[in-house]
């Protein structure tokens, strides 16, 4: 899922991402509910109206971003109380709230309001981040609203909590997966921890997981992060990654990252890599996009930008062909240096 924070991916619209392919994005409950605010995007029929998305929506619950904000919040049994990043004002989430606000949003799934523990931490931090992510969990589901006219309920996913911490994981795989939830996800990974202790915690936690519902691992995008966690079963993922290091010159390529504003691209003429060439960008050669760069031309990020979002495309498509083919080990030696 490409990450649109704000209700935009940024520097793209929503007829690009249908254009590269994409069927699923991510927006923040956190953020929406601050700016422009949950009223009035209901007002406007809800967030795929707003920002003209045909497809569907997943909202993060808000979690992950009060959990950033560690000096300006206060996390309780029945909540979390938190100041604004924008303007300081005071602000008290609850899982209740948080499912409301995304029931306003009218999205299509909503993420369980859990909390998300700071890498380094604890094991006594780790079990109590755990702790309130089961005691919320019910008062999630509890909260879910049918969808207007039907007897649908607002789809929501649990999410599985305990750190690096074997014997935590599996307790809390236990108990979410025991809950009616529409979906599960492993939370609590990539914030901070090095990939040596990440893969074993999506290896040991993913096998814990329903098989029958979407298995989404959160936060996670290197390409060889997501290889390496579909192969453990996951199925979903998101990442600010392809956008983010577009905006920094960063280039993704069947042969590494590129530095786009490198010296090397100053004359160089075609793509950076023959072999990551995509349809949105093909026309510009590396030494006008490194030119744009250096211009600090807003058509830079937005190329960049393009360019990664299809180079992601290709390799998630291309997952789903070789899951399909049986061809895996012959993509995963096609991403080795990716």
């Amino acid at each position: 899922m490409p990450v649109g924070t704000q209700g935009t991916v940024k520097t793209v619209g929503s007829e690009d991402l249908e254009y590269l392919g994409y069927s699923l994005i991510l927006s923040n409950t956190y953020h929406l509910s601050l700016r422009p605010g949950a009223d009035l995007v209901e007002g406007f029929g809800g967030l795929h109206k707003f920002m003209s998305w045909k497809g569907p929506i997943l909202t993060d619950s808000g979690g992950y971003q009060v959990m950033s904000l560690a000096t300006m919040r206060k996390i309780t049994e029945d909540g979390v109380a938190f100041k604004s990043h924008l303007d300081g004002s005071e602000h008290f989430l609850t899982p209740e709230r948080s499912i409301q606000i995304q029931g306003q949003l009218g999205v299509d799934f909503s993420m369980a309001l859990d909390v998300c523990p700071p890498y380094p931490c604890s094991r006594e931090e780790a079990e109590e981040a755990m702790r309130l992510t089961h005691l919320w969990a019910p008062r999630n589901l509890a909260a879910r609203r049918r969808q207007s006219g039907t007897a649908v309920e607002q789809a929501v996913f649990g999410i599985v909590q305990g750190g690096v911490h074997e014997d935590l994981r599996r307790d809390s795989a236990d108990f979410i997966t025991n809950l009616p939830f529409d979906g599960f996800a492993v939370g609590g990974v990539s914030v901070g921890e090095p990939t040596e202790m990440q893969y074993p915690v999506v290896k040991f936690t993913a096998p814990f997981l329903p098989k029958d519902r979407p298995r989404y691992l959160m936060g996670v995008g290197h390409p060889q992060d997501i290889l390496h966690a579909v192969g453990c079963g996951i199925d979903m993922f998101d990442c600010v990654l392809p956008t983010r290091m577009a905006r920094h010159h960063c280039l993704y390529t069947l042969h590494g990252r590129a530095n786009i504003s490198g010296k090397k691209w100053a004359d160089h003429r075609g793509p950076v890599d023959p072999d990551s060439v995509f349809p949105a960008v093909e026309r510009y050669d590396a030494a006008y996009l490194r030119h744009l760069f250096k211009a600090r031309e807003p058509l830079g990020p937005r190329l960049a930008t393009l360019h990664n979002l299809a180079f992601y495309a290709r390799l998630m498509q291309e997952i789903r062909e070789a899951i399909e083919q049986g061809t895996w080990p012959s993509l995963m030696e096609r991403y080795a240096n990716a």
